[in-house]
């Protein structure tokens, strides 16, 4: 465990007093927020990555068309 001295704003610091246990809980908020930054970041790479291959993906689709309606009743 580390210690660490923050500060607050005081309608911050008056909403976490009904808690009984402060370190805990500033703990659990500060990993849930990491935890959604992460998967923010993630979110955003992948939809980037999906941007960036999308025309490749057309274009294989495209051609490979035929094989896909290869054998279908026209």
């Amino acid at each position: 465990m580390k210690r660490l001295n923050i500060t607050l704003p005081e309608r911050v610091a008056e909403a976490i007093e009904v808690y009984q246990n402060k370190s805990k809980f500033i703990t659990e908020a500060i990993i849930e927020k990491i935890e959604k930054d992460k998967k923010e970041k993630l979110d955003t790479l992948l939809i980037e990555g999906y941007k960036n291959e999308y025309s490749l993906d057309k274009k294989i689709n495209q051609d490979l068309e035929y094989v896909t309606l290869e054998g279908w009743p026209d």
